[in-house]
């Protein structure tokens, strides 16, 4: 029998989770908190149990999903304490070290997560980070979930903060690319719809074609680059354009806010201890 799951902070991340799940066919329970229960009432409508109660729905649970905002994962925490005890909690929180958690519930195993919003269609990259409670059949557990919407790989939590910037900003960076690509084509004369699916369709097709094929970039390049032909045509202006140092810099300064928050954060509970 499957472990009922409660997610509490059903909102984009924690709502796509709860989706996922009910999509991939799962046979537990799901029951998903928020507290205004009338925006989850789609949920309810696709098989889950909503309320507003986060103490009632960690108390029915198993595992146990922290899907709300950093700032407000000590709140929550502390609210479900008892509950959460001797129970996996997988939070999907970022920035949120996992000392930060055990400190609150020392009783519960805890499981970091960075997921992305492609959780919406089950294609997430989900990196995650175990404390030392949790057990090997814990881990089993939390990739059959995460791999129920989309691809799971655990690592080492030092590499969370450039995991956060990296997969888990990325469709707003590729969503970038790929309305640039579709203005591309609405420059040249195609229709807007056109231009939208071909460009959508090419990055999902090609992202497949290095997972799927293992071939190296510079090889699936060349695959479509002939001389004089149309493609080098264009490379030649990428590599005019900076692209790559500005795809490189947004990453860069998108992890360097993840440490600088995460800085912060432990400054304040620092002096809140004190």
């Amino acid at each position: 029998m499957s472990n009922d799951i409660a997610v509490i902070g059903a909102g984009v991340i924690g709502g796509a989770i709860v989706k996922s799940l009910l999509k991939s066919g799962y046979n537990g329970k799901i029951i998903a908190t928020r507290r205004r229960i009338e925006k989850i009432k789609e949920l309810e409508e696709l098989g889950a149990v909503v309320t507003r109660d986060n103490k009632k729905a960690a108390k029915q649970s198993d595992i146990v999903f922290i899907c709300v905002k950093p700032n407000d994962v000590g709140n929550v925490l502390k609210e479900i304490r008892k509950e959460a005890e001797g129970k996996l909690v997988i939070s999907t929180a970022a920035t949120v070290p996992l000392e930060y958690y055990k400190e609150i519930v020392p009783e519960a195993r805890f499981v970091r997560t960075m997921p992305n919003v492609a959780l919406l269609v089950q294609e997430s990259f989900t990196a995650y980070c175990c404390n030392g409670d949790v057990t090997s059949e814990d881990k089993e557990k939390v990739e059959k979930i995460l791999n129920s919407m989309g691809v799971s790989q655990e690592v080492e939590e030092k590499y969370m903060d450039a995991i956060t910037a990296l997969s888990g900003s990325a469709p707003a960076y590729i969503s970038v690319i790929v309305e640039s690509l579709m203005y591309a084509g609405l420059k040249v004369g195609l229709p807007r719809e056109l231009a939208l699916h071909s460009s959508a369709q090419t990055v999902l097709g090609t992202g497949k074609l290095i997972l799927e094929s293992r071939r190296h970039l510079a090889n699936i390049k060349d695959m479509v680059t002939t001389p004089g032909g149309t493609t080098i045509e264009g490379i030649y202006e990428l590599e005019g354009s900076q692209i790559r140092t500005a795809l490189m810099r947004a990453v860069e300064k998108a992890t360097e806010k993840c440490e600088k928050i995460r800085v912060a954060r432990e400054k304040m509970n620092s002096t809140q201890n004190t």
